[in-house]
């Protein structure tokens, strides 16, 4: 997600990978609008705003993607690079410990 400030006429003008002053409204990196807009606009700021919010969505993509290779022994976990494997490892210890607080914090009754 990126955020956006608009013009009078409702026109993206600016582009940025945090909320800003007069540019709170979130939009998908896949909107229409935006890949409009960035392909007609020759601020570079614009551009590398919302390659880096692309960038966190393609991380995950290129984990699941690792991760299906290494299920179908496409490929072995031993041949990535040591510190591959170690950025790896330590992106699934803490995303299994959000999951365990997630699960922790169910609105599931029978939990209790």
């Amino acid at each position: 997600m990126v955020y956006v400030e608009r013009d009078e006429t409702a026109n993206i003008i600016a582009v940025y990978d945090n909320p800003q002053a007069g540019a709170t409204e979130k939009l998908s990196i896949n909107s229409d609008e935006l890949v409009a807009y960035l392909t007609q606009s020759e601020n570079k700021a614009d551009s590398l705003s919302a390659l880096n919010a692309s960038d966190l969505s393609l991380i995950r993509v290129l984990e699941d993607l690792i991760n299906t290779l290494i299920d179908k022994q496409v490929i072995l976990f031993t041949d990535l690079p040591l510190a591959a494997r170690e950025k790896l490892a330590t992106r699934e210890k803490i995303r299994d410990k959000l999951n365990s607080l997630e699960n922790l914090m169910s609105d599931d009754p029978g939990l209790l």
